[in-house]
C-alpha cells in the first residue's frame, strides 16, 4: 500500500494518471506552480483541486499544460464568488438544515437544498402534513423534536424511507466499520467497458472529434443528465475544452438558480420529460444515438428502471462513453441513497476530524466549501478523458488483462464517498488556521453578458499551451436551447 499523505499535486497527479493507464510520457508537460493561500481546513483541499484541474487526459502527444494552484483552489468556490449584475448570487441553502443534536447525544445533519427534501423531513418528523403546512415551521421547531425523540441512526435510516435527506454524525473509526465504507474503492475513478457488439471496430471511433482544432475537445458531443452540483462541474470542464455540451434538465424538477448561473456556464440548456412524454423520450433516444458522452448523476439504478441505463444507453449507441456520478457508488448497502458533499463528510467521519483539528471545541466542522462536489466533477471529466483516450486509440484496458480487444463504448464512475476517501488518504495539516481565507486575483475573473444580466465569474485554471480554454457560451435559462448538436 502506498503512503499517499506525503503526495504532492504533482505526485497525486500522477497516481491517478498512471492508475488510468494513461502514457507517462504526457506527465513531462504538466507544470504545477504552487502559489496557494492557505485555507481554514486540515484536509489538503489544495492539493485535491489542483490534481483534479491537472489530470485531464488528452492523448500520447501533450503540448504544456500548467495549472496554478491557487487558481485552482479558487475554483473549488466558484459559484460563491461570480456576482450577477453586481450583485452576489443567492444562497443554495433552505431553512431547516445543519446540525441538529439527536436524543442519545449524537448529531444529525439535514441536506434542505430542495424543498421537497425540507417538507419530506417536516413530515417526517410528524411537525406538517403538507408543503404549505411545512413552510410555517421553523428551524428551533424541527431541532427540538429531533432532539426529543430521535437517534442519530434511527433518524438517518428512517429519513432514506421517507425521501428526507439526513445523515448521521460519525467519526472515522465508526465509518471505518460500517459496511458501506468497505464498499467504496480506493481509487476514485473506475472505468469498465459496455457490453460489446461482438465486431472488431474497424475505424477511427468519436468521429465528431474534431482534430487539431482551436480546443483539445472540440466537437465532442456529451449529453448531461444532471443536479447540482458534481456532475454540472464534469460538464463545465469538458465545455472549457471545446465540448458540444447540452444539459438536459425537467420542468418537474427544482432547480438551484444560485449554482445553475455558475455550472452552466459553456452549455446549452434543455428540457425534456423522458418519463412522461413519449415525443421527449424519443428526443432523448435520438440525441444519444448521436452523442458520444452520456454523464447522469442519478442514483444507481434509477435510469435503468426508465431504459437509460449504461446497457440501455450502449444498445442505442454502441462507442458511447457512459459517465455516472453518485453518492456512495454502485456497491454496498447505501448504493441507492440519497447523498450531497456536507452529508458524506458527515457520516464519514470527515466533519469530526475536521472540527478536532481546528480544536475550537465543536462537535462537527464541515469543510470551508463543496470539495467533494468540485472534485468529484474534475475525476469524472478525468475519467472521460482517459476513456475518449482508449477509444481513439482503440485499445481496452480491463481489470482481467484483456488488453487489446476492441470495446463498444466505456462506463466511468466516480462517488463522492470515493473522493472521500481519496482526500483522507492524502492526510491532513495539523495545524491549520482557522481565520484563513482564499486569496482570489482580479486577473482570474471574466464579465460576459448571460441570459440574466452582466456575469462576472471565474475564468477555468487550466491553460495549454497552443489551444484555447474557455466558455464560448454563457449562461441562459433552462430549457432555452434547441435540442441539436452545433
Amino acid at each position: 500500500m502506498i503512503d499517499r499523505t506525503k503526495f504532492t499535486a504533482a505526485d497525486a497527479v500522477a497516481y491517478i494518471w498512471r492508475g488510468l493507464h494513461l502514457p507517462n510520457q504526457a506527465l513531462t508537460s504538466l507544470h504545477l506552480p504552487n502559489t496557494s493561500s492557505p485555507l481554514p481546513s486540515s484536509f489538503k483541499i489544495d492539493i485535491l483541486a489542483q490534481t483534479g484541474t491537472a489530470s485531464k487526459a488528452d492523448g500520447d502527444d501533450v503540448p504544456r499544460v500548467s495549472v496554478v494552484q491557487a487558481h485552482a483552489l479558487a475554483e473549488f468556490f466558484s459559484e460563491k464568488l461570480y456576482t450577477l449584475n453586481a450583485l452576489p448570487p443567492p444562497s443554495s441553502w433552505g431553512r431547516i438544515g445543519g446540525l441538529h443534536r439527536t436524543a442519545d447525544d449524537g448529531y444529525v445533519r439535514i441536506h434542505d437544498a430542495f424543498p421537497h427534501h425540507e417538507h419530506a423531513a417536516i413530515r417526517m418528523l410528524g411537525l406538517a402534513s403538507t408543503p404549505a403546512t411545512a413552510a410555517g415551521v421553523s428551524r428551533d421547531e424541527v431541532g427540538r423534536a429531533i432532539r426529543e425523540s430521535w437517534t442519530a441512526t434511527d433518524l438517518e435510516t428512517k429519513s432514506h424511507e421517507n425521501g428526507a435527506v439526513i445523515a448521521a454524525l460519525r467519526a472515522y473509526d465508526t465509518w471505518d466499520g460500517h459496511p458501506q465504507a468497505s464498499a467504496v474503492p480506493d481509487f476514485p475513478i473506475l472505468i469498465h467497458r459496455l457490453p460489446s457488439t461482438g465486431q472488431k471496430q474497424t475505424q477511427t471511433a468519436l468521429p465528431n472529434l474534431t482534430k487539431a482544432a482551436d480546443k483539445c475537445l472540440r466537437g465532442l458531443r456529451v449529453l448531461e443528465l444532471s443536479r447540482v452540483m458534481a456532475a454540472p462541474v464534469a460538464g463545465r470542464v469538458l465545455a472549457a475544452h471545446g465540448a458540444d455540451v447540452l444539459w438536459v434538465t425537467s420542468a418537474n424538477l427544482p432547480s438551484q438558480p444560485g449554482l445553475d448561473r455558475d455550472m452552466a456556464r459553456g452549455k446549452r440548456s434543455i428540457r425534456l420529460d423522458f418519463k412522461s412524454s413519449a415525443a421527449d423520450r424519443a428526443t432523448l433516444i435520438e440525441l444519444i444515438r448521436s452523442a458520444d458522452v452520456f454523464i447522469q448523476s442519478y442514483r444507481p439504478g434509477s435510469l435503468s428502471r426508465h431504459g437509460f441505463g449504461p446497457d440501455d444507453v450502449a444498445r442505442m449507441n454502441p462507442g458511447i462513453v457512459y459517465a455516472s456520478l453518485s453518492a456512495y457508488g454502485r456497491d454496498g448497502p447505501w448504493a441507492e441513497r440519497r447523498g450531497y458533499d456536507s452529508l458524506v463528510q458527515t457520516v464519514s467521519g470527515m466533519s469530526v476530524s475536521e472540527a478536532e483539528h481546528m480544536g475550537m471545541g465543536e462537535p462537527a466542522r464541515a469543510m470551508p466549501c463543496q470539495a467533494l462536489d468540485h472534485a468529484s466533477g474534475y475525476l469524472l471529466a478525468t475519467g472521460i478523458m482517459a476513456a475518449v483516450y482508449r477509444q481513439l486509440t482503440l485499445t481496452t484496458i480491463s481489470p482481467d488483462g484483456d488488453d487489446g480487444a476492441v470495446s463498444s463504448g466505456y462506463e466511468v464512475e466516480v462517488s463522492l464517498a470515493a473522493v472521500m476517501k481519496w482526500l483522507r488518504s492524502l492526510g491532513q495539516y495539523q495545524s491549520p488556521d482557522p481565520a484563513a481565507s482564499v486569496r482570489v486575483e482580479e486577473d482570474w475573473f471574466e464579465t460576459r453578458m448571460s441570459g440574466f444580466g452582466e456575469l462576472k465569474a471565474l475564468k477555468h485554471a487550466a491553460s495549454v499551451e497552443g489551444v484555447g480554454v474557455g466558455w464560448d457560451v454563457m449562461p441562459m435559462p433552462l430549457g432555452s436551447g434547441e435540442a441539436v448538436w452545433l
